[in-house]
């Protein structure tokens, strides 16, 4: 008898093993945050599954998905574990970034760094965070620095500040200056068998504890030239995010929030349908002003999420587009009202740490530290606003 092959999924996975995969994680998610350790069980699940290999070419033995797809993965990791869906989306992020037909990396680099994670779940991640500096993305050039030594090689030293999923990461780029006379911004790509480097675990914060989000430091870290992925001037646009080749972020930041927001919702529900005071004598579910509340809270979530869906679907004409950075502005404002109405509604119950909802909650909060931060995405909206009226004012 001839086998026949699984229905195709919106996600690109297997359903049903993505559906235990994820049910696993969801079980460790309140052990995961507490530990504030790297999620290791986690990602064991998603590796038996496939999932670190997602966006990776057919070619190169991944699963060939595209943004769309990792979306709906991310969005369903998100609800089961954010501090997951974080690194997980970090690693599409960059998988989806080196493919790029603009990507400067060495197609050398590149095979080595996705046939690993077709084979072995490696995951990656980018350190170019730098606590005086900030994101790159508000301009400036790295203090980490990148000496040229005599044999050709290369020699980190500096630190790095927020380098999600660290612990895990097989393979880690790093973002330099150059110790040159005029410093170059140049990047490279790290494995775990580099040495002089060590993990400060600086990551203390209120949400998204099991994200590994620590420090890194490096004291003389030798690299090779042939590791060099990336070597430019600073007033080219190195130290600017290139928006074109960084819209899965926003994206795929937006998917993990919208994540928090449903698993908070579901919760909801599922509270309000057993509890049952004693004065009313049936669930908290049956009364009306829980449907309102509800309603207003699943307007919310469907309207980010297909928010999300438009901001994919609007790439193809229009890789340039504010959609992405809004739809991220939206979806993590989105969880933080999501959580903080079910927790208005729940009072008591929904602070206790035997329930999850505050976890969600905290996790929400950290949604506002992601780039493209509100204030950079409504700043650019308005500004946009305000030229295209002026344009419109000054036409014949």
């Amino acid at each position: 008898m001839t086998a026949v092959a699984p229905a195709p999924t919106v996600h690109g996975l297997d359903e049903d093993a993505f559906a235990g995969a994820l049910a696993l994680i969801a079980d460790r998610a309140a052990e995961h945050d507490r530990a504030g350790a790297f999620p290791f069980a986690a990602f064991e699940a998603l590796c038996a599954i496939g999932a670190p290999a997602l966006t990776v070419p057919v070619e190169y033995g991944g699963l060939g998905a595209g943004l769309a797809e990792a979306v709906e993965v991310i969005e369903r990791v998100g609800a089961a574990d954010p501090s997951v869906g974080l690194i997980l989306q970090w690693n599409y992020t960059n998988h989806l970034g080196l493919l790029r037909e603009d990507s400067p990396w060495p197609a050398a680099l590149k095979e080595l760094v996705l046939r690993s994670a077709a084979t072995d779940g490696a995951l990656i991640n980018g350190l170019a965070v730098e606590r005086e500096l900030g994101s790159l993305s508000r301009g400036g050039v790295p203090a980490t620095t990148a000496t040229r030594l005599p044999s050709g090689d290369w020699r980190i030293d500096g630190e790095k500040a927020y380098a999600t999923g660290i612990s895990g990461l097989s393979w880690f780029t790093v973002t330099t200056s150059t110790a040159e006379p005029s410093p170059r911004v140049a990047t490279f790509l790290l494995d775990r068998t580099a040495t002089d480097w060590h993990v400060e675990p600086t990551w203390n914060h209120l949400g998204l504890r099991a994200s590994d989000t620590q420090s890194v430091v490096f004291d003389g870290t030798v690299v090779a030239d042939a590791r060099l992925v990336d070597l430019r001037d600073p007033n080219g646009g190195t130290a600017k995010v290139r928006r074109a080749g960084r819209q899965a972020l926003p994206l795929l930041l937006a998917a993990n929030y919208n994540g928090v927001a449903i698993a908070a919702r579901d919760w909801l529900v599922r509270y309000l349908h057993t509890r049952v005071p004693t004065a009313l004598g049936d669930s908290l579910a049956t009364v009306p002003r829980f449907h309102d509340r509800v309603g207003e809270i699943e307007a919310w979530i469907q309207t980010s999420r297909a928010l999300v869906r438009q901001g994919v679907a609007s790439l193809a004409d229009d890789e340039h587009g504010r959609l992405p950075a809004l739809a991220k502005h939206v979806a993590t404002s989105t969880a933080i009202r999501v959580t903080e109405s079910a927790l208005d509604l729940t009072g008591n119950p929904g602070l206790d740490r035997r329930h999850p909802l505050e976890r969600h909650h905290r996790d929400a909060m950290v949604g506002r530290i992601h780039f493209p931060q509100s204030d950079f995405v409504l700043a650019d909206l308005g500004r946009a606003a305000l030229a295209a009226g002026r344009a419109k004012e000054e036409q014949p």
